[in-house]
């Protein structure tokens, strides 16, 4: 699951009524999360996810939930009153963390309490009776108890990093791990339910995310960001990039600088909104 292309959004002809911030975990669980969150729906609609090679464990003031896509986005029905609270655990954890091999999960949304039961559905209550502001800490407490018997495989975080480069060969990683390409392929799947290469898709596609505001601004071309991230030409991004989002590249530059006209006309310099982070969109 991956968070907005910007920290608030706005609906068509109306003032910013959506918002998320996101911020570091805390120590104890630091090795398995790479982020907290909690976000404010603002009005009814599909929220749209797109793959980032990352799972995350969603509280949405009813159940508690393991959120996660394969190579394709996802679709979350969100009511206006929804502020969902979450912890995002690290591309290359989820599968130990949790317990389970994510390639034995469907994409899109599995209730926590159907892996861990008991223990799951006792968050939930919790959860429930606690404030928001106490939320992200129950979650991350959640995820630190099961860390004790669950600890995330060193290999695969690494292999997860390295698979970032989009230039890096999967055989090379294997050999670097000692363990070979059946074997790293093998552990990718239970730790994130995508093989090497799907996942070094993945992280080109975010990438090319990153490049939105120059292709908004027009400092930057899709030929030359195809070029500089290593797909075949710009055909073969737009192809990539309508698989993985539903969108062509036009339409997400469009939607960036949509949300910039929209920053300057509802936005007071203060409290404009922040730089594509690392993941990926949530249309919001």
């Amino acid at each position: 699951m991956g968070v907005p292309l910007r920290t608030w959004a706005a609906a068509v002809g109306t003032s910013p009524a959506s918002s998320y911030w996101e911020s570091a975990p805390a120590a104890s669980v630091a090795t398995a999360v790479a982020r907290r969150w909690q976000g404010s729906a603002g009005w009814d609609r599909a929220l749209r996810i797109l793959p980032d090679g990352c799972a995350d464990l969603v509280w949405d003031g009813r159940e508690l939930a393991v959120v996660r896509t394969i190579d394709a986005p996802e679709r979350r029905a969100l009511p206006a009153t929804a502020k969902p609270s979450g912890v995002r655990l690290r591309c290359g954890a989820a599968g130990s963390v949790l317990g389970t091999a994510l390639s034995e999960l469907a994409p899109g949304t599995t209730r926590l309490v159907d892996l861990w039961g008991d223990r799951a559905a006792q968050a939930e209550e919790l959860l429930a009776e606690s404030p928001r502001s106490a939320q992200l800490p129950v979650l991350e407490a959640l995820v630190a108890e099961h860390l004790r018997d669950n600890r995330p495989n060193a290999s695969a975080l690494r292999a997860a990093h390295q698979l970032r480069d989009t230039a890096a060969k999967p055989a090379d990683i294997a050999t670097g791990l000692g363990i070979s390409e059946r074997g790293l392929r093998r552990l990718l799947r239970h730790e994130t339910g995508l093989s090497p290469k799907q996942l070094q898709r993945v992280h080109r596609f975010q990438h090319f995310l990153t490049r939105l505001p120059a292709l908004a601004l027009g400092t930057a071309s899709l030929a030359a960001v195809a070029a500089d991230l290593g797909y075949a030409d710009q055909s073969h991004l737009g192809r990539e990039c309508l698989r993985l989002s539903g969108s062509s590249p036009a339409v997400l530059v469009r939607s960036w600088a949509r949300q910039d006209r929209l920053a300057e006309k509802f936005q007071t310099p203060d409290r404009r909104p922040e730089k594509l982070g690392e993941h990926d969109d949530r249309s919001r």
